[in-house]
């Protein structure tokens, strides 16, 4: 039965969703901007053009806790899901990546102490809400080392799960907070009638060197994940699912048995969010049997940080809240975006401006933002370039790189947005693809940020 949108009047609820902060603690404004190192903006201030910005930079530059504190200050924080207002959140979704890229000089203290800062900053700026936080590839030290639970003692990830628990204790129920210590993902429930499952994708990410001992189900996450959607389908309730890295970015075996599952329990999971590549965009869903028929979406939204060169953004989702027989699902979405040329060129003291960069169905014109409706707009941004360049604009938060997407770069992508699982030629071939499958495949790996 595919989704319906909801009758007139229905409550709907707006659900925060951040990911990517990247907070850098040695960030200097008036340091250099470019460097040979990953990660710039940090360092000496000097004087002259090519300096790192006050609110961030367009480099490969990650952001100082002033801004990450400016973009929390200015949303509004008053709570309630049965809302049709504008203002308020009825719970806001949190997918990691909180230290910066200088992953050369990590210890286990600073991805403790960003933990901390950055989770006791969401408390004073988001008061009473309750925030769902999901664990970036970021979070560790080594950079993506996230061992399998068997793994014990000092090797083990305990250090890091540990402390997430504790610092989050006030948002997930202790069974949510048994299974984060022990595997870093949990389920909760939102509201009435509807669940959460957070999951840990370093169980499949292809840089997780850990996963060459057993790259299919570690740490038991998705015979887990099976088990709850089973249990959540027999007490009726609908299921958002929310996790860091995208899922066709992840090990083949993994993802494709992740794809199996999207399929059975189609009718019980209402949405998927995830964040990592730092852009604006999504990965479907089809059918398993004809690969024609969209089941799902996974939404994967714009990072907070500027890596590299975008502005700072947020996401805000509306959905169908919480009435009998709700679908749960994604209404629409709408991005936010700080214009760094405009804020950096300010004088002090003048209030920062968060701008509304579009809202998905407006911009789009979607009928719905169902499933099908993002399968139609890859269709239709085949033959419409203007309504492609819009994608492209919006998919680098309103500042895209000086050189155009041209056909094969526009091939790529629209057969990513298409790719639910990894390593699948044949979610691309109803596009018509130009390009051999191999190539398609190095534009992607050309177009990762992180």
């Amino acid at each position: 039965r595919p989704p319906v949108p909801p009758p007139p009047g229905a409550p709907t609820a707006r659900i925060l969703f951040l990911t990517d902060l990247h907070w850098d603690r040695q960030y200097r404004p008036g340091s250099a901007a470019a460097c040979p190192d990953p990660l710039c903006c940090r360092g000496a201030s000097r004087n002259g053009p090519g300096t790192a910005g006050f609110w961030g930079s367009y480099s490969k530059c990650d952001l100082p806790l002033h801004t990450i504190d400016a973009l929390l200050a200015q949303l509004p924080n008053t709570t309630g899901h049965t809302s049709n207002s504008t203002s308020g959140f009825a719970a806001a979704y949190w997918t990691g990546d909180i230290p910066a890229h200088d992953v050369w000089q990590q210890s286990r203290g600073d991805q403790l102490r960003a933990l901390h800062t950055v989770t006791a900053l969401l408390r004073t700026h988001l008061g009473g809400l309750r925030v769902f936080p999901a664990v970036g590839n970021h979070e560790a030290t080594p950079v993506n080392a996230f061992p399998p639970p068997y793994v014990r003692g000092n090797r083990s990830a305990s250090w890091l799960y540990d402390a997430m628990a504790e610092a989050w204790q006030g948002w997930l129920p202790p069974a949510a907070l048994h299974t984060l210590r022990t595997g870093g993902f949990y389920t909760a429930q939102v509201w009435p009638g509807l669940r959460l499952v957070s999951l840990n994708m370093n169980f499949c990410s292809q840089a997780n060197f850990w996963l060459l001992i057993n790259a299919t189900d570690p740490a038991g996450q998705l015979q887990w994940l099976m088990g709850v959607l089973a249990d959540a389908e027999h007490d009726g309730e609908k299921v958002h699912i929310i996790g860091h890295i995208p899922p066709a970015h992840c090990l083949r075996s993994w993802s494709w048995n992740y794809y199996r599952i999207v399929n059975r329990f189609e009718g019980t999971i209402a949405a998927q969010f995830f964040g990592h590549t730092h852009l604006d965009e999504f990965e479907l869903f089809y059918d398993e049997e004809t690969l024609s028929r969209p089941v799902s979406i996974a939404f994967v939204a714009p990072s907070v940080t500027t890596y590299i060169n975008l502005n700072p953004g947020y996401r805000v989702y509306e959905v169908a809240s919480s009435y009998p027989g709700s679908s749960h699902a994604v209404l629409n979405h709408e991005t936010f975006i700080l214009n760094l040329t405009e804020a950096n060129a300010a004088p002090p003291g003048t209030p920062l401006r968060w701008q509304r960069l579009y809202s998905a169905r407006e911009a789009y014109g979607l009928p719905t933002a169902f499933p099908a409706d993002w399968d139609q707009l890859v269709r239709r941004m085949q033959d419409d370039e203007q309504l492609f360049q819009r994608f492209w604009f919006h998919l680098h938060k309103g500042h895209p790189p000086r050189e155009p997407c041209g056909s094969p770069c526009k091939a790529a992508l629209l057969c990513a947005l298409r790719s639910g699982r990894a390593a699948d030629p044949t979610l691309c071939r109803p596009l018509r693809p130009t390009l051999p499958f191999p190539r398609i495949q190095e534009l992607w790996q050309q177009r990762q940020l992180c």
